[in-house]
């Protein structure tokens, strides 16, 4: 085929979204939650033939299509590394007893009139250490789902506090991949961006802390000692609860903060969660093996199968049983092919630059301050449902963006901290987007159920956009600052706003 001559139209652009948006709506109809397991993904796949139907009436060469689509591909293999490795860590923790022991005490302290408001504390504090909202999620974030469940909480509710806590901690961190991203990409330093944000994030998290707390204090509570008692005395009986395994959590917090990469450090975790079962959980492991080795062979068959496999324990309680089980590395590969397809889409988008086309359109809007960070925050949660990857989302309008904020005399810190309050937050809250593909799977919660609740995402892009149209603390480049850089960037300041 011979080379791409023409540019795409909006409307040939759109058609591959509409498709999948439409397919999409039809599988959560049809399947409800279980559209992640099969029918979302050929949504995808269906997608990514329709886009490259309009790559090729626009004369993409094929070798172009399969080069970006692996790109995007191998761009998010770290990220189903992480993910595959968060099941094994899920497992070893759940049978080593860790997490049941962090469910077991935590029921002791946290009282369900403050539970909300603590769960998004707890989740901030974990997440601003490390700068992984992921790493908390798949740790801290799952003992506070089992201990917010026994409370009488729904898991949708507790999962937002919970993504809430950890997304606000993960952007405000300066140990945060996309927190350097997004500075990185509008052309100011992390500390500026982070101090910034402030402006924006600490309105948002405070309403969050307040309606977290409203609902937590409305929250019925009958009859609730006895439901905590026989839960405990549930789990008592069926793990060795030992004070001694939230020594296991807090290394692992430590070895993050130590600025580690996240992959080994989840790997040292499920290691050391392995290494915990075979300490504090020898008749547990008996009882798994059924009898069938010794104890130095059942070891070794019950952790691995924790690391990749289904495991189930009998609590006596239903639901506490089902809330312990988990599927290791095996649970995660609807999640991994979700990713797959999603980046095959994304890149055959971008091979005939439909992804662009469509962002571009949305820069028109841009004539004033507010419509500028609208046309921003827009454009960011836009690549977050089409590209489905966070990163994606502070890239490329990223770049879209840079030139026209010199050229109305605006300071990068705005554009990185619209970046972030559209992109980076909205992420968890599109079922197939990486993000939200993986909290939902780790926490066991589907997407649209903690979406409603997951309010600091809510309100982040909309507190942007509502501080730019007040102009409040909007930075500009002052006409000294612009003669200076002109030599730089000539188009500085050239249509003032």
């Amino acid at each position: 085929m011979s080379p791409q001559t023409k540019r795409p139209s909006l409307f040939a652009a759109s058609i591959p979204i509409i498709v999948l948006i439409v397919m999409l709506f039809t599988n959560i109809r049809i399947w409800g939650d279980e559209a992640i397991l099969g029918p979302n993904q050929i949504a995808l796949i269906l997608a990514t033939v329709v886009a490259g139907l309009v790559a090729v009436f626009y004369k993409v060469s094929y070798k172009k299509m399969k080069r970006l689509m692996v790109k995007n591909i191998s761009d998010s293999m770290i990220s189903i590394l992480i993910l595959l490795m968060i099941g094994a860590l899920s497992g070893t923790w759940m049978l080593s007893g860790i997490v049941p022991a962090l469910i077991y005490y935590g029921m002791d302290i946290l009282h369900p009139s403050y539970f909300l408001v603590a769960t998004l504390l707890i989740s901030s504090v974990i997440s601003l250490a490390t700068g992984s909202s992921w790493s908390t999620i798949a740790t801290v974030g799952v003992a506070l789902l089992g201990i917010g469940t026994a409370l009488g909480f729904s898991p949708g509710l507790v999962a937002g506090a919970i993504i809430s806590g950890a997304y606000f901690g993960d952007k405000m961190s300066p140990l945060s991949d996309t927190t350097n991203l997004a500075p990185a990409m509008a052309g100011t330093d992390i500390f500026t961006h982070i101090k910034y944000m402030v402006y924006t994030t600490l309105p948002t998290y405070i309403i969050t802390f307040l309606i977290f707390l409203f609902i937590g204090f409305s929250h019925s509570s009958a009859m609730l000692s006895n439901d905590v008692e026989s839960l405990k005395i549930a789990l008592s009986n069926t793990f060795n609860i030992n004070p001694l395994l939230l020594i296991f959590p807090v290394i692992l917090v430590v070895i993050i903060v130590r600025k580690n990469p996240p992959l080994p450090s989840l790997f040292v975790g499920a290691l050391l969660g392995g290494i915990a079962a075979i300490i504090f959980q020898p008749d547990l492991i008996k009882t798994l093996d059924n009898g069938q080795h010794s104890y130095l062979g059942a070891s070794y068959r019950v952790v691995v199968q924790s690391f990749f496999g289904n495991l189930s324990v009998d609590t006596g309680n239903q639901s506490l049983s089902d809330l312990l089980s988990t599927s290791g590395m095996r649970g995660m590969l609807e999640t991994v092919w979700l990713i797959i397809t999603a980046m095959a889409f994304s890149g055959m988008m971008e091979s005939a630059g439909l992804l662009i086309r469509l962002a571009e359109s949305i820069i028109h809007f841009a004539k004033r301050t507010g419509s500028v960070v609208l046309s921003t925050v827009v454009s960011a949660i836009f690549m977050n449902i089409t590209a489905s990857e966070q990163y994606i989302s502070l890239v490329v309008p990223g770049r879209m963006f840079a030139k026209i904020y010199r050229k109305k005399g605006l300071k990068p810190e705005l554009l990185s901290r619209s970046l972030e309050d559209g992109g980076s937050v909205t992420s968890v809250l599109v079922p197939w987007n990486t993000c939200g593909a993986v909290n939902s799977r780790v926490l066991h919660v589907p997407t649209l159920d903690y979406l409603p609740f997951a309010f600091f995402n809510l309100i982040s892009p909309i507190m942007s956009v509502l501080v730019a149209y007040l102009n409040f603390k909007i930075r500009r480049y002052s006409d000294e600052e612009i003669k200076e850089l002109r030599e730089q960037f000539p188009e500085i300041g050239t249509e003032k706003i």
